[in-house]
């Protein structure tokens, strides 16, 4: 059993409380007004130094201990996701077609938990911390914008940390990667340009749909033969827009896709032979592809320091035989960003009731979570936070 201390064990009930008010008023990327002002006025009432309004919505609330030492920065997200919420729950969406399915509602009650758990002994702290609210991670577009509006303005921080709740593990463990813990996201957009005519003489066209078909085949060579087989990537095709009747060949064929990655090298390299190989396929069969991609974030890699600091935090609340190391996950985070300018760890909280099998997963209509995880989390992040400040 978790080994939760008295101080979360006091703020656990409300803590659930406000998940499930989150819960019930979700919010997109952007628009996490009534959230935000939520996050600011509870900071503010904790006793942090509050900004609002950085890339819209984000907040962040900067809290001095009693003693000099270093500064954490502790990260939570708060948007939501556009689906419609299926999960027989009395705290269920009231938002049509709007619904916390990636647990972000419990990321910033745990988030806002673990600010007043640290408040309340802050005059014991060793250092500062500083909680950032991010709006838009489902955009990856979120950390980038507060950075740029600077959200870091006059704050020295020394480790960052942040947790994201999943049902891949049981309720009572923490999974922590070392290294590279989450995949780069890039957005893949290819138009496969032909020449239209009758579905019933196709000699007279050029057909861009075939050429598609074969484009899509072609591009997973790139996974299973320039890819390194210690080494991963992922490559999914996922939205094709062609034709407007069933006798028609369309004049062009779009896809949209997503390309993930942990070696930025290996990205470059991948990244040109998509582009090579739609372009090469799609020439031989008289067709002409035009490949562009989006970046969205780079990978999140835990710095090996902190990431030590945070198993040891974890075996604490959770048994050191409850702690995972997992490998790299291929979901993305825009967190990166925060983690390229600071060493941090992020670790993932399990959330599965043993009943469950299989359990429901993120970004799915029926998401649920087991919430007696979220004091697990909660006291991770101040755990992980002390002993941050506490080590030289």
């Amino acid at each position: 059993m978790p080994n939760i201390s008295p101080e979360i064990q006091a703020l656990t009930s409300d803590m659930i409380t406000l998940r499930r008010d989150f819960h019930r008023h979700p919010e997109l990327g952007g628009q996490e007004v009534r959230t935000a002002g939520i996050v600011a006025l509870r900071l503010r009432c904790l006793g942090y130094t509050v900004r609002t309004g950085l890339a819209k919505t984000g907040v962040t609330g900067f809290l001095k201990g009693g003693k000099s030492g270093k500064t954490v920065l502790l990260r939570a997200d708060m948007d939501a996701l556009p689906i419609q919420e299926e999960a027989d729950v009395p705290w269920r969406s009231e938002t049509p077609g709007v619904m916390h399915a990636c647990g972000h509602d419990t990321h910033t009650a745990m988030g806002l938990t673990a600010a007043a758990a640290l408040a309340g002994g802050a005059q014991s702290l060793s250092g500062n911390v500083f909680f950032v609210f991010q709006p838009a991670e489902e955009l990856s577009m979120g950390a980038e914008a507060m950075l740029r509006e600077g959200a870091l303005d006059g704050v020295q921080a020394d480790a960052a940390l942040a947790v994201h709740i999943m049902n891949q593990w049981p309720t009572g463990t923490i999974a922590i990667c070392d290294g590279p813990a989450m995949a780069s996201a890039d957005k893949l957009m290819l138009t496969v340009t032909g020449r239209g005519g009758h579905g019933a003489t196709p000699h007279h066209a050029i057909d861009p749909v075939v050429a598609s078909a074969q484009i899509i085949t072609a591009l997973q060579t790139l996974i299973s033969r320039e890819t390194p087989p210690l080494e991963a990537a992922i490559l999914s095709i996922t939205m094709l827009r062609a034709g407007s009747a069933f006798n028609i060949i369309p004049d062009a064929v779009e896809m949209t896709g997503t390309f993930r990655c942990f070696n930025p090298d290996l990205r470059e390299r991948l990244l040109a032979g998509i582009t090579r190989t739609a372009e090469g396929v799609a020439a031989s069969l008289r067709c002409a592809a035009q490949v562009r991609n989006e970046f969205l974030t780079p990978t999140v890699v835990n710095d090996p320091t902190v990431t030590r600091i945070a198993r040891e935090a974890a075996a604490g609340v959770v048994g050191a035989d409850r702690v995972i190391a997992p490998p790299p996950l291929t979901g993305s985070e825009d967190a990166a960003y925060f983690w390229q300018k600071i060493p941090g760890c992020y670790a993932f909280i399990g959330t599965a009731r043993p009943e469950w099998s299989p359990a429901p997963s993120i970004h799915n209509s029926k998401f649920d979570i087991d919430e007696s995880a979220l004091a697990v989390g909660a006291d991770f992040l101040v755990q992980a936070a002390r002993r941050i400040l506490q080590t030289p």
